[in-house]
């Protein structure tokens, strides 16, 4: 028998790097998937047309940002699934600078992005969770939200939120059966560091145990496990994938 079979999962940026690794990961052992988008409708087009050849699965075209639109895409997904299992918080995005020459807005998008997103979701899925009496919600923070990172002090505030978050909702419905964990990626190579110059992508690799980037599949894996009944004694942790870059 699959890992996740006959559990549904909500995937929040599912088109591209580590969602859409996530996605793959979760088809392959045999999830029901609900993933949203933003605006790459062709590839969600594309995922979802794929991996409806193992499972059943279902974009939409959601800002995790707004609360609303969050609380109409969980009960969406309900109505269309039936049931939600597992929440997975993906969606973030990077606006890097220097305080000094941070906007307001670069903070104000970050935060709103990154961490209000997680509250959006977690909120919207709850009360069917705590119905059921069981749940898995895994959110998507970042090594930096651990150790700080120059030029990304609102990336670093809002992925260290993440944390904090993760750790109260493991101790509030801990009761319930649900549990909440937290995945720490470190330098993961995806279409976002392909951008970056060699030079630049062989100096993190030389700085990391492991002597190498991360994969989006290391990330999918550990989200597999989290999900699982293996992790079912699991709450309240944050999930180092870095090759031990914080060891």
């Amino acid at each position: 028998m699959k890992l996740l079979e006959g559990k549904t999962a909500l995937i929040t940026g599912g088109t591209r790097g580590i969602g859409k690794g996530i996605v793959e990961a979760f088809a392959a052992q045999g999830t029901q998937i609900a993933f949203t988008f933003a605006g790459s409708a062709d590839k969600a087009q594309a995922i979802e047309s794929e991996l409806s050849k193992i499972t059943e699965i279902k974009a939409y075209q959601s800002d995790a940002s707004d609360y609303e639109a969050s609380q109409q895409l969980a009960e969406q997904v309900l109505k269309d699934f039936g049931k939600i299992d597992i929440l997975i918080n993906n969606a973030g995005i990077t606006r890097d600078n220097l305080m000094l020459r941070m906007s307001k807005d670069d903070w104000d998008t970050i935060i709103k992005t990154n961490l209000d997103s997680v509250f959006n979701l977690t909120k919207a899925v709850i009360k069917p969770m705590m119905k059921a009496r069981s749940g898995s919600i895994i959110n998507m923070t970042s090594v930096v939200g651990i150790k700080g990172n120059a030029g990304q002090a609102n990336y670093a505030a809002s992925k260290a939120g993440v944390i904090g978050f993760t750790k109260s909702i493991a101790l509030e419905l801990g009761s319930r059966n649900i549990r909440c964990n937290a995945i720490a990626p470190g330098f993961i190579e995806t279409e976002m560091t392909a951008a970056l110059d060699e030079k630049t992508v062989q100096g993190w690799r030389d700085a990391i145990p492991l002597k190498r980037g991360g994969q989006p599949e290391d990330v999918a894996n550990a989200c597999v496990f989290l999900a699982s009944e293996l992790s079912a004694y699991i709450t309240g942790q944050v999930l180092n994938i870095d090759g031990g870059m914080l060891t």
